[in-house]
């Protein structure tokens, strides 16, 4: 003990009784909230299951290598809506981090005044706000004959690839990535907004202390300090993308045809859970339920990685 410290100081305060009740009933409370989620989340695995149950039995996994979709033949496949979810959210994907990630940049870095800045940071936020069935509707009457001009000339430039082999006549897979592009833009510069303005300031200052310009201080300090964050934002993106009903539902086409072709009609399993679940009896009932189990792996998948690459790189940087 130091010299002239008095011996009460390091001495821990006993605390009343009930403040040791409010801790123990909020921690119980804690748990069992936690303990509500995670059975929700079993009763409804269970109940998608348990409904799969008679398609899974049937079909097995050739449900998952298949396309055909016959209600009357009684024959399911679910290759066509497993492949449209995937490809329209990874290509949708691929063009909003570019462009999310870079307007998180130009709202947070002191390039144009801040006013400006703070307004377009309002206008990506409500833009999040726009309900899906209304970004659809803005899609079928406006995207999407604004865009077939330029899908057609690109079918007759590259028709000779299999991605643009069909000729474009209205809705179809082009269309809605680019409307989930609309739709994950947000989260992605929201997100990436929030980990750059995290980065501390003395590392910024720090950067430019040494001599690096803006650009040099952004691509290889601030970047690599918010990468967990904004990796985070990335794949929260993902899964809305990939589990996007009303505005894939009324742009994609609805189609159980197969094609590599972006420019065809085509389907994802949101899509086609919205269209035929209402009027779906039998085992077409159990075959949606499969494609939501699906749906449901694809999705835990992807927060599984999510949370290891988000680990790897928190411990990287």
């Amino acid at each position: 003990m130091a010299a002239g410290a008095r011996p009460e100081l390091f001495t821990q305060r006993r605390r009343p009784p009930w403040e040791l009740l409010i801790d123990q009933g909020f921690q119980r409370l804690a748990v069992a909230l936690a303990s509500v989620v995670g059975l929700v989340l079993i009763g409804i695995l269970c109940i998608v299951m348990g409904g799969a149950s008679e398609a899974m039995s049937r079909f097995g996994l050739e449900f998952l290598t298949t396309s055909d979709w016959d209600p009357i033949g009684e024959h399911y496949g679910a290759l066509t809506a497993i492949y449209g979810t995937l490809v329209s959210s990874l290509l949708a994907l691929l063009i909003a981090v570019p462009l999310g990630v870079g307007t998180a940049i130009f709202l947070t870095e002191n390039i144009i005044p801040l006013p400006v800045r703070q307004v377009l940071g309002v206008m990506v936020e409500l833009l999040a706000a726009i309900p899906s069935v209304v970004l659809g509707l803005w899609g079928i009457f406006v995207m999407e004959p604004f865009l077939r001009p330029g899908l057609t000339s690109l079918h007759q430039l590259l028709g000779w690839l299999p991605f643009f082999s069909t000729t474009p006549m209205g809705p179809g897979m082009a269309p809605a990535i680019l409307i989930l592009v609309v739709m994950i833009l947000p989260i992605i510069t929201a997100i990436s907004r929030d980990s750059l303005q995290q980065v501390p300031l003395a590392l910024r200052q720090a950067a430019y202390g040494v001599g690096t310009t803006r650009w040099g201080a952004i691509l290889h300090v601030i970047l690599p300090a918010a990468i967990s964050g904004i990796t985070g934002g990335v794949m929260l993106a993902l899964g809305r993308a990939m589990g996007e009903t009303m505005a894939v539902t009324m742009l994609i086409g609805n189609s159980n045809n197969f094609s590599f072709s972006l420019l065809a009609p085509a389907n994802t399993i949101s899509s086609m859970l919205a269209n035929q679940f209402g009027e779906a009896d039998g085992l077409q009932v159990s075959a949606l339920m499969y494609a939501a189990l699906v749906l449901m792996a694809l999705t835990l998948l992807v927060n599984l990685l999510a949370q290891m690459i988000v680990r790897r790189l928190s411990l990287k940087y």
